[in-house]
Parts: C-alpha cells; structure tokens; sequence
C-alpha cells in the first residue's frame, strides 16, 4: 500500500494506491492552511480506501522546491507517519514528479522550471525520466545560456512561460500518478525525504540576524 503527499504548491493533496492497483485521489486548491487540512483529508481518504495506516508500507512525499511552508508540512507529515507506522518514507522531487507527469513514457527531454519569485528560476533537465543535471538555480538569462546547448528543449514548470514556453503545457496541479509511481520505484535505501527550499527562509532574529 502506498500513501503519497503534495503540499509544495497552492494545493494540499493526497492518494493512496491499495495492493489490488486501486487509487484513490483528493486534492483541494487552497493556497494556504496545509497543516490543518493535511491529516484529516488523509485520514478520510485512508478511509474511503478501506487502508488503516498500519497497512501502509510506503509514504511518498514531494519535497520541492515550492512553498516553504507547505513544503515543511508535508515532509514532517510523511516522516511522523512513517516513524508510527513503519512504512518506509520516501522523498520525491517535485521538479521529478512534474517531469514524470509532463513525459510519462519517458522519451523525451525536458527543462522543468521552478518559478521561485523575486526574478529567481529554479530548474533541472531531465532526459527519458532520468535527471541529467543537478538542481540550478539562476535568473532568466542564466537559464537560457544553459539550455542553448540542448537545442529545441521542451521547457515546463511553473517558471516556464517566463522563458516563452506555452503555459498550456503546464498545470500546477499535482502530479500525484507520477508522485504514487516515484514512489514505487524508489530504492529500497532511499534516504529519509528532506525539503529542498527554493530560498532560505525570510525570518530574522533579534538585531537583523538572519535564522
């Protein structure tokens, strides 16, 4: 039985895949309120799957980058879940997850783009589902000057149609097929899921120390 989570983005989502290959789905567009919606939307929809907690083996969650505070919520989540039920909790990358989403046959090679706001990009190449590159992080331009070397590159994400991809290729909907299939896949080693943040938080200490 898998159990997977996205609250990296704008809404809070849920599915569970049972050992007979059904999949059960919720997710609400919220924008914020993860941490209080979270664990009641899974415990119904752990319900209506007919799945205890303890008849989980694995929780995927996605890690970002995306909302700081979302992200906290879901990866916590994950990981106090996993710790009371034994499952194995696994970390999916959300810039993966919109790769597998965006190519699920895994033919083709694509720029997945974080927008991270303030003129900040995020991004990762990935060819036939496997990443090709390590997590950049630049402006407009510098994105760009990567992609040049691989020619007609399919390009999306969220920061996409800031380099003139067409925004229809995109949907900030989560991806939860290719979070439950990730999942799946994941090796059995895999370490504890750890939130990739797209900045460091803005709070400071007293006296303009940053946290």
């Amino acid at each position: 039985m898998i159990l997977v989570l996205d609250t990296t983005g704008p809404w809070c989502a849920a599915a569970v895949k049972r050992g007979d290959g059904a999949v059960f789905e919720r997710a609400e567009r919220i924008g914020r309120g993860h941490a209080e919606l979270l664990a009641p939307m899974v415990r119904d929809l752990l319900d209506e799957a007919g799945v205890s907690p303890a008849d989980l083996d694995r929780i995927g969650v996605a890690t970002g980058p995306g909302s700081f505070a979302g992200t906290r919520v879901g990866v916590s989540f994950a990981r106090g879940l996993a710790l009371a039920t034994g499952a194995k909790a696994v970390g999916i990358s959300s810039l993966a997850a919109i790769a597998r989403g965006a190519d699920p046959e895994r033919r083709e090679t694509l720029a997945v783009i974080h927008d991270a706001k303030r003129g900040e990009l995020l991004w990762q190449i990935f060819t036939q589902g496997e990443p090709v590159t390590e997590l950049q992080r630049g402006g407009e331009e510098d994105a760009r000057s990567e992609f040049i070397e691989y020619g007609d590159l399919d390009m999306t994400g969220s920061g996409a149609a800031l380099l003139g991809a067409d925004p229809a290729h995109f949907s900030d909907a989560p991806p939860l097929a290719a979070l439950l299939a990730l999942t799946e896949e994941a090796p059995a080693d895999a370490p504890p899921p750890a939130p990739t943040y797209a900045r460091p938080p803005d709070a400071k200490l007293p006296g303009g120390v940053e946290a």
